[in-house]
């Protein structure tokens, strides 16, 4: 006789359901939410498990590598397919939901989701937290462009590091209260960016050890952040079969509906990670708008953007340029500009 266990995870308790091959329930308890604690419980029912689920979440990394290295078969699922399935439940609890993730790992009606190693983990910390200092330094700087309009005074483009002093420069036209918040404002805004210039430094030297780093960033347009934050986010690239399926993974593909004779399609799916989606899409904008050098690629963007505007030209380009990283990763080929055909259209 199989077994399967199903995790309903929270911040302090985690529900637990065992069922056997026939959907019968056999085991139910709740813990604290540690694996420790969760695989003790396992070994209280006294059943060898054939499978583990549990949601996929905040906690859900940490809980699965920690039940896989106690000898759990433990497996981090989709929770958005999850929740399409509990959503038939007429009572939603704790204890349907785990009993619910126990029945999909029974009828293998779920799907896996991959987790990073810990260097990947590691290296993204450190990319979301520059991501969060650099979109605070915007704020506080749009803040006091603000202010100084209501005395008339609208800064041209200043970069990061003049913008202090180009701000300064006005105080004699503002009054003294004006003055005391906004050098506050400014203060702020300088602290961040020392900070984001030290975080910087580790992610310069990461990236000229790393060699496939540096492969993805002969692709134009491609720098730094967006090579990093590519390869943690992806992972092992061994796990798609085809890089056209990377595309739709960072949501990036129209989404479909066919029904009978009913055929539509809609705008993107959005799906996978807003961050990398994003930057892709700049790194295609870059490509297209300020790059100089000439490629298949940019000639067919500017082809697109031609016909239909930049925005959609700069998703189809980064939907590319991601299955162009993909597949570089997987060669170790550096990029291909493409024939001298190329040039000569464009």
């Amino acid at each position: 006789m199989r077994y399967y266990a199903g995790l309903d995870v929270s911040m302090k308790e985690t529900f637990i359901c065992i069922l056997d091959e026939e959907g019968q329930e056999v085991y139910e308890s709740h813990t604290y939410t540690d694996p420790k604690h969760i695989y003790d419980e396992f070994l209280k029912s006294g059943y060898e498990l054939e499978k583990v689920g549990l949601e996929s979440g905040s906690l859900s990394s940490y809980l699965t590598k920690g039940l896989q290295a106690l000898g759990c078969k433990a497996t981090c699922i989709d929770a958005r397919k999850m929740a399409a399935i509990l959503s038939v439940t007429v009572n939603k609890t704790d204890r349907n939901d785990a009993r619910g993730i126990a029945d999909a790992m029974r009828c293998h009606h779920y799907k896996e989701v991959h987790l990073r190693d810990s260097q990947d983990d590691a290296v993204g910390i450190l990319l979301k937290s520059r991501s969060t200092l650099v979109s605070n330094r915007g704020l506080l700087k749009n803040t006091v462009r603000g202010h100084l309009k209501n005395y008339g005074i609208r800064l041209g483009t200043v970069s990061h590091k003049q913008f202090s002093i180009t701000v300064r420069s006005y105080y004699p036209k503002l009054l003294q209260e004006a003055v005391q918040g906004i050098e506050g404002l400014l203060k702020s805004y300088e602290s961040l960016s020392k900070e984001i210039e030290k975080m910087e430094k580790p992610l310069k030297k990461i990236c000229k050890q790393d060699k496939e780093t540096q492969l993805l960033m002969t692709v134009p347009g491609v720098g730094m952040i967006v090579a990093l934050t590519f390869k943690a986010d992806l992972g092992d690239p061994t796990r798609f079969q085809k890089s056209s399926s990377v595309g739709a993974y960072y949501g990036m593909t129209p989404r479909q509906y066919s029904s009978g004779e009913t055929v539509r399609q809609g705008r993107i799916s959005r799906c996978g990670a807003k961050e990398v989606r994003t930057l892709l899409t700049e790194a295609a904008i870059t490509l297209l708008t300020r790059t100089k050098s000439w490629s298949s690629l940019k000639v067919w963007g500017l082809k697109l953007m031609k016909k239909h505007g930049l925005k959609k030209a700069a998703m189809a380009v980064g939907r590319k340029l991601a299955v162009i990283l993909h597949r570089m990763l997987l060669t170790g080929e550096s990029f291909k500009y493409g024939k001298f055909e190329a040039k000569a259209a464009a």
